[in-house]
């Protein structure tokens, strides 16, 4: 009995944790209703509705959600028409239906949405891709597939990872085409790329295949031949198929479709074969989904469901995670005690009149805190992970990058978010750092249109009878690099060979027309031609354009294909020698000093020598003497006078030498000075010119205007306008002093150097202060300015180039033999390192010089305090102590002393002899009778 009774409390008791665990499950319904509309007989519909129905089925036998309550789904077919989706939306309101699954069409979601905001009903869409269906506009719209916005900046990468510029988008003309376009326009103008061309084909079924053809006709007028397809799939293969007919999926050109085209052949292949040979070299996305156990059972499960037909694609997978998504977000719902009820619209219930039963539709009460939960929602799906970013959109997307070759295709690659492209799956790169550098940037191999590996150049010149028009400048002066002349060519110089020979070596014929600008009156200006070609007045400028920054930022130039910069320009004048040329190879400031560092070096070594050497002491006026005479003998290495002390041999031996480079220096300067001819000029460079207030000329139309003005910082007022070689000629002689006359002229060397060839009179002075090029002008991103680089450097490397320049510039110029402009004089700063080490060497030897001084003045007076005791003239004492150990002569070492008297015997016995003949003359005989004894 008390078995019984125990058996009975615990049932209560799991009774009763049961009951708690479930929470409100005896409030939640048996069913709940759904909605979902989508086209059923489309390629997305006919995959969608079985994924729907089987994860409905799915859902309702699993026990772990939703426990007591199945779900009911209420299907509606759309058509892909708003007005029958939004009906349909209304029917389900009618239903009290807590979510609607779709649509697919972003057309009609963009209708539908305005009902579920109203009606505060989550709307959830597996298909519709459009990024202009943000949540900021409708709250209640949720995205359970990837954003077109994704997929535009996957297709902009692919773009510049093949290196093409330029695009032609082909799209269904309404919400989701546009938008989709409008998302590729921008993800290409972040990569310097752009949309050259759009062609909107008319949406619905009524489109024909002519329609379709006069697009084309259009595009292959072109010059881009980079096409991309965001259509639906009736109208894409309409497109290929008349593109096949017009040869447009031949060589040269690049398709990229959107994922419209991959889930066809996912839910439709094998496609017939006339379809599959219009396909050939195709590049497509597809929504990317993670690889795992369940998804390969599914598959093999839809197999088995239905043979495979339809086949079922990323959409499929989508729909079907959507009602699993939906289905958790309901179970958290009633876990936080939600209840299912619905109210009437107080806007809808003020319309009053007529049949239309509006007041059947209510708003649902819960659908904030139901919308909460889905978005709130982290769980594994078929795709991946289910999960969204704060701004309502799925995180991680990735495509697959696939190419359509024989009767089916092949995957070449990802993009993802993470990462950008790559040949490795998404899932593998997220556990490492984002890296999106152009060398981590993969992709396979690529079989194209026409059944080639080799990748298109991306463009063309277009078919359509046009020519490029060529700005050429109307110089007047200067005439070899560009002249007018009569004919169909009607330019010539060096810039124009250049240019010709170029074009010559493209791969493709370029057809152009030069233009003339300018008057012809005077030289034009050259920004203002590149501005020209921004305007689209020019397809492109020749001629000697100087590639300078203010131009570059609105046009591309090609590879200079000759150096240029600015010089300065100067008369000058031969200078003589003179009763005072020995004084010219030092500067006054290098004579000053080397005349200081003769004297302090015969002072350092004084000091040194005073203790010791007797040669150095005696009365103070001798010992002036001595250290003037020793410091400048020194020069000649002609001093007499030895050193003793270690540090004074030190000390000379390093002054020596640099005495020994001074030396070799001024001779080899003052033997230039004698034996070259020198010239000379007042201007020595643009820092001259900066510093003054004299007249500068430059050429009419130069940018050296600009230059003078902007970064040098020379007033306006100082420039004069020059036209032609004479007018520098004429200018340069008047002289800064006279009206029209210049101190110099700047201008760009290739000019520089055929007016010096001519005028002997002039010379370059200083150094060239800028450094350019000229190049050949086109507008920005032009494909052309690339290949006509590579050209002129093919024409550097063979040679033509310099034969071109041979033959227009290659003149006879003034002889330069025996002439020297402004040689340098011999400056401080060439010798500063030699009189740092020869000074350094002195300041160290007095240091410890006067170290040894200090160090036995300190012992002599300790000696002096301890004998005589502390006293007030023990200070004076002190004093004159130091001053006699300074000046008192010091007694050598044992072995110096012997060196010493040696040296000082031998010298006593040469004075002697010169002093007393006899005793010389006696001297020789004694030397000869000692000679002839042995």
């Amino acid at each position: 009995m008390n078995m019984i009774w125990v058996f009975l409390l615990l049932s209560l008791r799991f009774s009763l944790s049961a009951s708690g665990f479930n929470g409100n499950l005896s409030s939640r319904p048996a069913v709940v209703n759904i909605g979902a509309i989508f086209a059923f007989d489309s390629t997305i519909g006919r995959v969608a509705k079985i994924a729907i129905e089987q994860a409905i089925k799915d859902v309702n036998s699993n026990s772990s959600i939703l426990p007591g309550t199945k779900l009911a789904v209420h299907m509606q077919n759309s058509n892909c028409s708003g007005f029958v989706g939004m009906v349909g939306a209304l029917q389900f309101m009618e239903a009290d239906v807590v979510a609607i699954i779709g649509p697919q069409s972003s057309v009609v979601a963009h209708i539908i949405s305005n009902v579920a905001n109203e009606l505060q009903v989550p709307l959830l869409s597996f298909a519709a891709t459009d990024p202009t269906l943000s949540s900021l506009q409708f709250p209640f719209f949720v995205r359970t597939t990837q954003s077109d916005l994704y997929q535009m900046t996957a297709a902009a990468e692919m773009v510049e990872y093949y290196g093409w510029k330029e695009v032609i988008a082909i799209f269904l003309d309404d919400d989701y085409g546009r938008n989709g376009i409008s998302a590729l326009d921008d993800a290409l103008a972040a990569r310097r790329c752009k949309v050259s061309y759009k062609a909107g084909i008319p949406p619905g079924p009524g489109v024909t295949r002519g329609e379709i053809m006069d697009i084309l006709v259009k595009v292959a007028l072109l010059e881009s031949r980079v096409i991309l397809l965001h259509v639906n799939p009736d109208s894409g293969f309409m497109v290929f198929s008349a593109a096949s007919y017009l040869g447009m999926m031949s060589n040269g050109y690049a398709w990229i479709a959107t994922d419209w085209l991959s889930s066809v052949l996912d839910s439709s292949s094998p496609l017939p074969s006339e379809t599959m040979e219009t396909l050939q070299g195709v590049l497509a996305l597809r929504a990317h989904t993670a690889d795992s156990d369940r998804k390969r059972a599914f598959f093999s499960r839809w197999n088995k469901l239905n043979g495979g037909s339809p086949g079922l694609n990323s959409y499929g997978l989508y729909a079907y995670d959507t009602v699993w998504l939906i289905a958790h977000a309901i179970d958290s719902f009633f876990n936080q005690g939600g209840v299912i009820s619905f109210s009437n619209d107080s806007k809808i219930r003020a319309i009053e009149g007529g049949d239309l039963h509006l007041d059947a539709m209510s708003i649902f009460d819960g659908g904030k805190l139901l919308l909460k939960n889905i978005l709130q929602t982290n769980l594994s799906g078929l795709t991946g992970s289910i999960k969204f970013n704060p701004d309502g959109s799925l995180i991680l997307p990735a495509y697959d990058v696939i190419n359509v070759i024989g009767t089916g295709f092949r995957r070449i690659g990802y993009w993802s978010n993470y990462s950008g492209l790559s040949n490795i799956p998404p899932e593998a790169l997220y556990s490492r750092p984002p890296n999106r550098s152009s060398a981590n940037q993969k992709l396979y191999s690529v079989i194209w249109p026409g059944n080639t590996i080799t990748k298109p150049r991306g463009w063309v010149f277009p078919n359509n009878g046009k020519q490029l028009k060529i700005g050429v400048p109307n110089r007047v002066s200067y005439r070899e690099f560009v002249s007018p002349v009569q004919g169909p060519n009607n330019f010539k110089g060096f810039c124009i060979d250049v240019f010709t020979a170029a074009v010559n070596l493209l791969p493709y014929a370029v057809p152009y027309e030069f233009i003339p600008y300018g008057d012809g009156k005077k030289n034009p200006s050259y920004t203002e031609l590149v501005k020209l070609i921004t305007t689209g007045y020019f397809d492109g400028a020749v001629g000697d354009i100087a590639i300078v920054t203010n131009r570059t930022k609105i046009a591309d130039f090609t590879q200079p294909y000759t150096s240029s910069g600015l010089v300065v320009v100067a008369p000058f004048k031969k200078l003589n020698t003179g009763a005072w040329a020995f004084a010219r190879p030092f500067t006054p400031l290098m004579w000053g000093v080397t005349a200081a560092f003769f004297i302090f070096v015969g002072a350092v070594v004084w000091i040194l020598e005073h203790r010791m050497n007797d040669e150095f002491r005696g009365p103070p006026k001798r010992q002036l003497i001595t250290v003037l005479w020793f410091s400048l003998s020194t020069m000649f290495f002609a001093h007499r006078e030895s050193t003793i002390s270690t540090l004074g041999r030190l000390v000379l031996i390093i002054w020596l030498f640099v005495v020994l480079i001074i030396n070799s220096s001024y001779t080899a300067s003052l033997t230039s000075i004698l034996t070259v001819q020198q010239l000379s000029s007042h201007i020595k460079g643009i820092e001259t010119l900066k510093k003054g207030d004299e007249p500068i000329g430059y050429q009419v139309g130069s940018f050296a205007q600009h230059y003078l003005i902007e970064e040098i910082g020379i007033s306006p007022s100082r420039l004069v306008e020059l036209g032609s070689p004479e007018e520098y000629a004429r200018a340069l002689q008047l002289g800064p002093k006279k009206k029209g006359g210049v101190a110099a002229v700047v201008d760009e060397l290739p000019y520089v150097e055929i007016f010096l060839s001519v005028q002997c009179k002039f010379r370059i002075v200083g150094q060239e202060f800028t450094k350019s090029g000229w190049g050949f002008a086109f507008p920005r991103d032009s494909p052309l300015a690339v290949d006509l680089s590579t050209a002129i450097l093919a024409l550097s490397e063979n040679g033509d180039l310099q034969r071109i320049h041979d033959k227009w510039l290659t003149r006879s110029s003034c002889s330069t033999d025996n002439t020297e402009l402004d040689s340098e004089r011999l400056h401080l700063k060439s010798f500063w390192g030699l009189f740092l080490i020869c000074g350094i060497a002195c300041f160290l030897a007095l240091v410890i010089h006067f170290f040894q001084i200090m160090r036995q003045f300190y012992r002599t007076a300790r000696e002096e305090s301890i004998s005589d005791g502390e006293g007030s003239s023990l200070r004076s004492r002190r004093l004159r102590t130091l001053i006699s150990l300074i000046d008192e002569k010091k007694e050598p070492s044992k072995n110096k002393r012997r060196k010493i008297e040696k040296s000082l015997s031998e010298s006593d016995k040469a004075d002697a002899l010169e002093r007393d003949p006899k005793r010389r003359q006696t001297q020789s005989s004694k030397e000869i009778d000692d000679y002839s004894s042995d």
